[in-house]
C-alpha cells in the first residue's frame, strides 16, 4: 500500500507509549460512564499525521458543514469543542456516558488547542449529536429515526458512529432519503463476527469505511465488495466524555468504528471546498483519490485504499467522473447550440480591385489572341496602313 512517509514510521511510540501498552477498547458498552485518560500532550497522533488536516486548513476547515454524529451522544462539556459548535434542539443528545460518540465527534471537529497536539479534521464544521443506541449496539429502527432527524436538520454529512448488526426496510429507506437530500452517509465496517455485515455500512450508496493501524494493516473483521475506503482505526487519540469542562482525552483507543469519523471529517472538508458536488459525487471523489491497496484494485477490507485528504480536496476532477471500478458511461452528445448569425461584412475593397484586375487581364488576353490569329492569316506580314 502506498502511504506517506509519516505513516511508515508511525507507531505507538508516536503516542508516547511503549509498544506493549494495552489498547483501551471502547467498542463495548461500559459498566460505568467513561472517564478521560488525561490531557494528551504527546507527539501528534499517527492517525492525525496520516490525514494531515492542517495542510488543508488554509483552503478549508469545513465551514458551513453540519456533521450529524449518530451513536451514543456527545459530551458537550469537553473544552475542545467550541462554544456553539454542538447543535442542540429536538433529537439531539449532548451527554455521553458510553464515550464512543464523544471520541468520534472529536476526530471530526475538535478545535486546535495549545494544551494538546490533538485536533479534529474539520474544526470549522458544526456537530449534531444524535443518540441512536438504546442498547450497546446500533438498532436499525433507532438508526433510521436518527438519520431522518439528521436530514430534517439539513446535515450535509451523516456519520454512523455505531452501526447496527442487522438491516431493516426502515433503515434502508432512511438512507435513500438522506442520499436524495444530498447528504454523505458514512458508516464503519465494524462487525465482529467473521462474514457478518454491519448496517447501513453494507447498504448501497453509503461510504463504508474499513480501518487500519499505523503499519497500514486492516484491523477490522468485516469485509466485502461494498467497503469504499480505509482510515485510521487503532491506537487513536480523541476527546473524552466526562471532562467536566476541561480539555481532556482518551487514548490509546482501538475501535474500527472510529475510522468512519476520519472519513466523515474529510467529507466535510470536501463539501466545504466543493459546495456544488452532490453527496454521491463526494463519495466518488474520496474513493478515486485514496491510496490504492498493494493489488492496485479493490480490497475487501481496505476498499479502494486509505484516505488521502489532500488529494480528495485539492484534485481537479470532473464533477460527474465515474468512481473506481465503474465503467464510465458513454459520453452524451454535446448540446448543439446554433451559432449567432454573422454580422454583415463591410465592402472588401481589395477583393474588388482584384476582381477588376482579373477582368482587365481577361480582356487583354482576348485582344492578344485575336491579334495573333490575324497575323497568322497574313503569314506574319505587317498590315498595310491606309490613311
Amino acid at each position: 500500500m502506498r502511504f506517506p512517509a509519516a505513516l511508515a514510521v508511525a507507531s505507538l511510540v508516536a503516542l508516547g507509549l511503549p509498544a506493549s501498552a494495552p489498547a483501551v477498547a471502547t467498542a463495548a458498552p461500559q459498566a460505568q460512564c467513561a472517564n478521560p485518560s488525561g490531557t494528551y500532550g504527546g507527539a501528534v497522533p499517527w492517525g492525525q499525521r496520516l490525514i494531515d488536516p492542517a495542510r488543508l486548513w488554509p483552503l478549508t476547515r469545513g465551514e458551513g458543514q453540519l456533521v450529524a454524529v449518530l451513536g451514543t451522544g456527545v459530551d458537550g462539556q469537553n473544552g475542545q469543542f467550541a462554544p456553539g459548535q454542538l447543535e442542540g434542539g429536538a433529537g439531539t443528545e449532548r451527554s455521553d456516558c458510553d464515550g464512543r460518540g464523544t471520541i468520534a465527534a472529536g476526530i471530526v471537529g475538535a478545535q486546535p488547542d495549545p494544551s494538546t497536539t490533538f485536533a479534529g479534521v474539520a474544526p470549522g464544521a458544526h456537530l449534531l449529536p444524535i443518540r441512536s443506541t438504546p442498547s450497546g449496539d446500533g438498532d436499525p429502527g433507532a438508526l433510521a429515526d436518527a438519520i431522518d432527524t439528521a436530514v430534517d436538520r439539513h446535515a450535509s454529512v451523516v456519520l454512523i458512529a455505531v452501526p447496527a448488526v442487522s438491516d431493516s426496510p426502515a433503515l434502508s429507506g432512511a438512507v435513500s432519503r438522506a442520499r436524495a437530500a444530498g447528504a454523505v452517509v458514512v458508516s464503519a465496517a465494524s462487525a465482529t463476527q467473521q462474514g457478518a455485515r454491519s448496517y447501513p455500512t453494507a447498504t448501497s450508496g453509503v461510504l463504508a469505511v474499513g480501518s487500519v493501524n499505523a503499519a497500514g494493516e486492516p484491523v477490522q473483521t468485516e469485509a466485502g465488495d461494498y467497503v469504499g475506503v480505509a482510515a485510521p482505526g487503532a491506537d487513536l487519540v480523541s476527546t473524552s466524555a466526562g471532562a467536566g469542562g476541561a480539555v481532556a482525552h482518551r487514548w490509546p483507543v482501538t475501535d474500527p468504528g472510529l475510522a468512519a469519523a476520519y472519513a466523515a471529517g474529510v467529507a466535510a472538508l470536501v463539501r466545504a471546498y466543493h459546495p456544488d458536488l452532490t453527496g454521491d459525487q463526494v463519495v466518488t471523489r474520496l474513493t478515486l483519490t485514496a491510496h490504492r491497496p498493494p493489488s492496485g484494485g479493490h480490497d475487501p477490507r481496505l476498499g479502494w485504499g486509505v484516505l488521502d485528504a489532500y488529494a480528495a480536496v485539492s484534485s481537479t476532477l470532473p464533477a460527474d467522473v465515474a468512481g473506481p471500478g465503474v465503467a464510465a458511461a458513454p459520453a452524451s452528445a454535446p448540446a448543439v447550440v446554433p451559432a449567432a448569425a454573422p454580422a454583415p461584412r463591410p465592402p472588401d475593397v481589395a477583393a474588388g480591385v482584384i476582381a477588376l484586375a482579373g477582368v482587365a487581364l481577361a480582356a487583354a488576353a482576348g485582344v492578344t489572341v485575336a491579334a495573333v490569329r490575324r497575323a497568322r492569316r497574313r503569314g506574319w506580314r505587317p498590315s498595310r496602313f491606309t490613311p
